[in-house]
């Protein structure tokens, strides 16, 4: 079985999954937690409907498979195709875009200029609109053999499509690292102290990294589950998916434990399951939540011609 199946079903899993608890309070999932494939809730669409989450990967997966190569305003195009169309939905329908997202499209169909530069950079554009699609990226980025230097750069300009402050690159770039040890065969503990050995001075100012001390500093697996906020700021996100992954022992456990954090259940379901499912196995992906997914035939030809590309 292909890693590539591996992680990007076990990610559109974690989205779907996510999808019917978003915005929910932790304190309503723990007394009634999600465990099962469902519909409506917080978005009223059937079970098995992913969202943005996916579909924005789906445009990144689909722009490296058209060009061979990493192309930004190819991607951005896509993303606008996503956005203005509803191609690479489940549905036929954009229910979730996020504001700093929205902003750096409409800015790039506007100038249809260099996508890199069209991306958002206040403080308050640090969401984890970038970080939920940097799967393909770390794929690409491994079966590529990249260096250091290079995996940065590739991360950065993905990411600034968007999401262009420092935060947000360094949440992706970290994402980027953790997977790319997990795919070179370290154990997710392993994995972990490298990404807290890497030397992200040599990229970032170290206010930057200062928001990710809890991550990088300390050990997240001892932080009590009411000091997680698991909302949709990137810095919160990753620590949320980091905080799940090291604690838990399987798939199934890993994406109950991810979705019923509340809040951004979502993101933090389909990263989760990205990297539980590369952990883990496609195997391991309960079945009766694979064929529930809506466009599986779609979602698994797609995994098959990034393979082909890659692999």
């Amino acid at each position: 079985m292909s890693v590539i199946k591996d992680g990007f079903i076990g990610f559109v899993v974690g989205d779907a999954m996510g999808v019917p608890a978003k915005f929910m309070e932790r304190e309503k999932l723990l007394e009634k937690p999600v465990t099962s494939m469902v519909g409506h809730g917080t978005y009223d669409v059937p079970e098995g409907v992913w969202s943005s989450n996916t579909s924005m990967t789906l445009a990144t997966i689909d722009s490296i498979v058209r060009c061979h190569k990493i192309d930004y305003n190819d991607m951005a195009n896509r993303f606008c195709q996503w956005a203005g169309k509803a191609e690479y939905t489940a549905i036929g329908a954009v229910f979730d875009i996020d504001k700093t997202t929205k902003k750096a499209l409409v800015r790039y169909l506007k100038t249809q200029d260099d996508a890199v530069k069209c991306g958002e950079s206040d403080m308050d554009a640090n969401g984890s609109g970038s970080l939920m699609r940097m799967l393909p990226i770390a794929l690409y980025c491994h079966f590529n053999k990249l260096q250091d230097y290079e995996v940065f750069n590739v991360v950065k300009n993905a990411s600034s499509i968007t999401h262009a402050n420092e935060i947000s690159v360094l949440g992706c770039y970290i994402y980027v690292n953790y997977l790319l040890f997990i795919l070179n065969g370290k154990d997710k503990f392993a994995s972990y102290n490298m990404i807290k050995c890497l030397d992200y001075s040599l990229y970032f100012d170290e206010d930057i990294i200062a928001y990710y001390n809890r991550l990088l500093k300390t050990n997240i697996s001892n932080l009590r589950i009411d000091d997680l906020k698991s909302t949709e700021y990137v810095v919160y996100t990753l620590e949320a998916v980091m905080w799940v992954i090291l604690k838990t022992k399987s798939y199934s456990e890993a994406i109950v434990g991810s979705i019923n954090l509340g809040g951004n259940t979502d993101t933090i379901g389909a990263l989760t399951g990205s990297i539980a499912g590369i952990l883990y196995g496609f195997e391991e992906v309960p079945s009766k939540w694979i064929y529930k997914l809506k466009k599986l035939d779609y979602l698994e030809e797609m995994v098959q011609k990034f393979d082909d590309l890659l692999i």
